[in-house]
Order: structure tokens, then sequence, then C-alpha cells
């Protein structure tokens, strides 16, 4: 589920492969994401940014909204996500753009721990 490589990414959520009647879908271990290294998790060609600030987990899209940077590639400054490719910056909890070049949000998801395991619910409303 979780891959290093970019891969195709889209604006928009795709539909997921359920877990469960639950809506569900798993994103990655708990275990793998320390404080100010995020992860990125690939469900269905999707990417999602997943992070941990003071043992809270907050997953965003990965895609910078601004250009082509992955979140995940980028630098956590204390609860702002640092873009690799212009240097905007996103407040981690809500998505809000919160330093240029960076103007729009990132869609963000609530992230579950449910037995050691991150997830969310890829169809929950913003």
């Amino acid at each position: 589920m979780m891959s290093s490589e970019l891969k195709k990414r889209e604006r928009d959520v795709p539909d997921q492969t359920k877990l469960d009647r639950s809506g569900l879908v798993a994103l990655c271990a708990a275990s793998a994401v320390v404080p100010d290294s995020p992860v990125q998790a690939i469900v269905n060609g999707f990417a999602y940014a997943v992070f941990n600030l003071d043992g809270r987990y907050y997953v965003t899209q990965d895609l910078c909204t601004h250009g082509p940077g992955s979140l995940a590639e980028g630098f956590v400054i204390d609860d702002e996500i640092e873009c690799p490719f212009h240097q905007g910056r996103f407040h981690i909890p809500t998505g809000r753009a919160s330093y240029a070049p960076c103007t729009e949000a990132l869609r963000t998801w609530t992230a579950r721990e449910i037995d050691g395991m991150l997830y969310i619910d890829p169809g929950e409303t913003p």
C-alpha cells in the first residue's frame, strides 16, 4: 500500500476499494509515521500524505494544490508542511494554505487508528 514512487495523482478522490461496510480504507501502519517524517500512502492510484504531530495523525492529499510537489517529500515545520516544489506551506490539521505561493486548501480526511493501522473514509465530507 505504501510506495516511495510517485504515481498518477488526481485532485478528486477516486472510488476506493472498501475495507468493510464501515467505508474505511487502510493507508499504512501507524508505527511507520514518525513525527516530522510524512509518509506517502497510495490507494487505488490516489496519493495521500500521512502526518504525525505530537502523536496525533492527520491525512491530506499528497499533491500540492499549487504545483507538482509531493507533500510527503516536504518539510514539517511545527504544524505546517512545506511543499518541496515552491516552498508554499499548508496547515496540516486543516489543510489551509498558510504561505505563498499556495492559496488553495488541501483536501483532508480524519485519520483513525485501529489495531495499529491508520484508516480513512475516502467519502468523508470535507
